[in-house]
């Protein structure tokens, strides 16, 4: 591995480690918080789950790190001792030609080796040779300085390398031990759980079903806000140009064309619809986290965050819907040209149907769960009717 290459290795390994140790902060953070309830077993196990893989995430990539640096410390040991081999030729060089400098004064003057020779030619050459054996010696003194200086500055470069592959050694094992207690607590929960398996999964696959009505409804509003919108901009459409019929698919107008094409030129950059949060589930059909053969399908990407927050407008728009839930959490829509952004689960609205919305905007407080005093954010987003996954689209973290 070349050196450059262990640098940006080095580097990249740096940053994951930091993002690691900043998540394991704010998992400590948001995550811990939960009143210790026989109700919250399930959710604890979670949080305790999502801690130990992102620390087993931290522990390996300070395996790779120490690994590395272990690799970067036996390159510069070798290189170290080879510039040691070349350091001790040149000192004997050196003082070999010293001793013979000296030699040769003792048994003759400079001024006599010039005076004895046959003719000017020849003067003149031996003053050329003795200049020139004067700088070799200047020369050769001061390439010992140079590689005198090359290796110290190695040992030092070693020192601080050994020194950081001790201080993540040890990181390491404070991680590992943690872990451990980690552990002892997920065996207790699961044990716990494993008593009352059958009234949790019943729970959690009601939860599946009020999910997927909620889906259907919000697909039901967006159509029908879709069409509502189209018979607007039919009536609007004063040219004998045909419009489209379809309504499962906004009519742009050239405005909304320009939004829609800038809201895509983002893909990749929008800005997250919170402050501070971490994802505590992902976009689309996966394996429930605890319970095998429960399937959910997640429409969005659901935040954890601080209680307090407030969730923020990805990008500039117009407010769509502001939709009332059973439990009375509202839920904010906003459409992007044909694009719809979704904020669900928050305590209140602070924006009305027809708003227009710039990037980043407060549009609501995030609600708190009172039994797990947990504040989560549901974040959805469409293209049309059509739901995209958000991760493809905020900016990574």
């Amino acid at each position: 591995m070349n050196l450059s290459v262990l640098g940006q290795s080095k580097k990249q390994l740096e940053n994951q480690r930091k993002k690691y140790k900043s998540e394991i902060a704010q998992l400590n953070r948001l995550l811990s918080t939960a009143v210790k309830k026989e109700k919250n077993a399930l959710e604890d196990l979670k949080d305790l789950n999502q801690k130990i893989a992102v620390r087993n995430k931290l522990i390996n990539t300070i395996d790779l790190e120490a690994k590395l640096l272990s690799n970067a410390i036996s390159k510069n040991e070798k290189k170290r001792n080879t510039l040691n081999k070349n350091l001790e030729i040149l000192k004997a060089d050196y003082a070999q030609m010293i001793y013979k400098s000296y030699k040769s004064k003792s048994q003759q003057s400079r001024a006599m080796f010039l005076l004895s020779s046959q003719n000017f030619y020849q003067a003149y050459k031996r003053l050329e040779y003795m200049k020139q054996y004067t700088k070799f010696r200047k020369k050769q003194g001061e390439e010992i300085v140079i590689q005198k200086n090359i290796v110290e500055k190695l040992n030092d470069s070693l020192l601080y390398q050994k020194k950081v592959k001790d201080t993540l050694i040890l990181v390491e094992k404070n991680q590992k031990k943690k872990i451990e207690s980690d552990k002892q607590k997920q065996e207790s929960l699961i044990a716990t759980i494993k008593k009352k398996e059958g009234k949790y999964k019943r729970e959690i696959k009601k939860k599946v079903q009020e999910d997927k009505k909620i889906a259907a409804r919000i697909d039901k509003i967006i159509k029908e806000e879709i069409a509502k919108a189209n018979r607007l901009a039919r009536a609007k459409n004063k040219s004998k140009k045909p419009v489209s019929k379809n309504n499962n698919a906004f009519i742009l107008s050239p405005e909304a064309k320009v939004l829609a094409a800038k809201f895509e030129q983002n893909k990749g950059k929008l800005p997250w619809p919170l402050n501070e949060g971490l994802i505590i589930r992902k976009f689309g059909v996966q394996p429930h986290p605890i319970f095998p053969g429960i399937t959910i399908n997640s429409t969005g990407i659901h935040f954890v965050a601080p209680n307090g927050s407030e969730a923020k407008a990805i990008f500039d728009g117009e407010v769509l819907n502001v939709l009332i839930g059973s439990g009375g959490t509202k839920n904010v829509l906003i459409r992007h040209g044909n694009y719809i952004s979704s904020y669900n689960n928050l305590q209140n609205s602070y924006v009305k149907k027809g708003d227009k919305i710039t990037t980043g905007q407060n549009i609501g407080k995030i609600f708190t769960d009172k039994v797990s005093k947990k504040t989560k954010l549901v974040f959805v987003l469409f293209k049309n009717n059509k739901r995209l996954n958000p991760a493809s689209w905020i900016i990574r973290r």
